[in-house]
This record gives structure tokens, C-alpha cells and sequence, in this order.
């Protein structure tokens, strides 16, 4: 299935044979406080800076509609973000993991980030579009 929006992702995720557990990691893009000229004219176009993880949660995909659910829980916590990082994981025979697992799978995850190692994520903006980092 070609995925192109948060939509797409979320249909996968539900379809799978075997249940998923769904993680995600909100980041904000910021300039270090050295950037150059160069640097924050690129950051005001909309490119350029550095993604800094803010936030992370766990979800099953049938407790999660639509990214609008998501992005509305999201604006409870007061804290903003400029992108969600996405992946799953496959639960073998039906077990859940426990708080211990998850809260050591998403620590994992937002070390990731903060290392620049992203490829085993799918990227969303605000609105739920998936971005291509590069």
C-alpha cells in the first residue's frame, strides 16, 4: 500500500494480520543560537533547523480515528510541535507491552531522533501530510 498521508498509515496499521502498537514522537524545529544569517534565512522559508524532540506516546491504532484526534489530544498538553515521527510495532500474539516496555521503546525512539537516525520513521506535519526529510 503506497502510503501518502497520516490516513493511509493509520488504514495500514489497522489492516495488519497481527495487532500493531503505533509510537510517536512530536519534535519542534529550532536554530541553534549560533545559526548564521544563511541559516535563519533558510529556518524563515521553511527549511533548515534542527529537530528536537518535545513529546512521545504510544496508541493502538483502533483508538485513534483520525490525525485530527491526534493532533486535538496533542494541544492538551500545551506543548507545541512542528512534526510527528511515526512507527509501529507488531504484537505477538495479542500481548501488550507494559508500561516499563513502552516507556523504553519511546526513550529509544526520541534518542533516535536526537542522533538524526530517522529512517525507520514516517513523518507528518500539523495538518497530518507526510514530509520527506532530507
Amino acid at each position: 500500500m503506497q502510503i501518502a498521508d497520516f490516513a493511509d498509515f493509520l488504514q495500514a496499521a489497522k489492516q495488519q494480520p497481527q495487532p500493531q502498537r503505533l509510537y510517536f514522537v512530536f519534535a519542534t524545529i529550532e536554530l541553534p543560537e549560533d545559526a548564521s544569517p544563511a541559516q535563519r534565512a533558510r529556518h524563515a522559508a521553511g527549511g533548515g533547523g534542527a529537530l528536537v524532540p518535545v513529546m512521545a506516546v504510544d496508541k493502538s491504532p483502533h483508538d485513534l480515528p483520525d490525525f485530527e484526534t491526534l493532533a486535538e489530544e496533542s494541544r492538551y498538553t500545551g506543548t507545541p510541535w512542528d512534526m510527528v515521527f511515526v512507527t509501529t510495532q507488531t504484537l505477538p500474539n495479542d500481548k501488550l507491552p507494559d508500561d516499563a516496555q513502552v516507556e523504553q521503546t519511546l526513550t529509544e525512539l526520541i534518542e533516535s531522533i536526537r542522533l538524526g537516525q530517522i529512517d525507520h520513521f514516517l513523518t507528518f506535519d500539523k495538518v497530518g501530510r507526510m514530509v520527506r526529510l532530507i
